[in-house]
Order: structure tokens, then sequence, then C-alpha cells
């Protein structure tokens, strides 16, 4: 009796420290470039969870005609896309636009990795 109690009290601590054992993370860095003559605000939504970077209700803005490098923090296999759009005047966007709300067909990408120079035209 003792032996199937031990059992029992080992198989439970097992599936405890199986479902609280951390979750992987996994990078992607996005090279990206705003050609534009005003400032483009950009942000990054998982189509996986729900979450974006840098969140909050921020954006990274793109106002140098510089190229930048973000790095995200994500989950390996995580679909990711970006959302650009004119700051104050959201009608004008690339990928999937502010707040995730358009369709793109090239704008997500698999955590892991880096993904091409992506240029916003205007």
């Amino acid at each position: 009796m003792r032996s199937s109690v031990f059992a029992a009290v080992l198989a439970f601590v097992g599936a405890c420290f199986f479902q609280l054992a951390p979750v992987q993370a996994d990078q992607l860095e996005f090279i990206v470039e705003s050609q534009h003559p005003n400032v483009v605000q950009i942000e990054f939504y998982s189509q996986d969870y729900n979450r974006s970077w840098p969140g909050g209700g921020s954006a990274y803005n793109l106002d140098d005609y510089e190229t930048k490098t973000i790095n995200l923090s994500c989950r390996p296999g995580e679909q990711i896309c970006y959302g650009a759009w004119l700051a104050g005047d959201a009608s004008v966007y690339w990928g999937v636009g502010h707040g995730d709300k358009e369709q793109c067909s090239d704008c997500c990408y698999s955590c892991g990795g880096t993904t091409e120079h992506i240029v916003l035209s205007p």
C-alpha cells in the first residue's frame, strides 16, 4: 500500500514539474527601413498568442531613413507579423497595419532567425 501511495505522489509531483517547466524562448530579428518622408510607426503582432511588441499601446518610430534591427523574444515557431502606419494616419499602412487589422501576404515570419531587409516605401 505504501508503494502505491508513494508512486501516486511521485506521479503527481512529476506532472506538476512538467506543467511548470519554463517555455523555451527564441528570437526573431526584424530588419526594417522606412523610406517615407514622414514618421512611420511599427508594431509586431503574434498570430499565436495575445501579445505584441513593444506592447502596452506603444510602437517603434521609424523616422530617419536608417535601417533598424529589432529583436523580439518569442517562442519557437510562433508566427509574428509586422504592422506599420504613418504616425497620425493609420489609413496609410504596411503589413497588417495598426492593431493587426489588415491582411498581408508576406509580412509574417516564424520565430527563430532573421527577416530579409524590409523596406517600407511611400
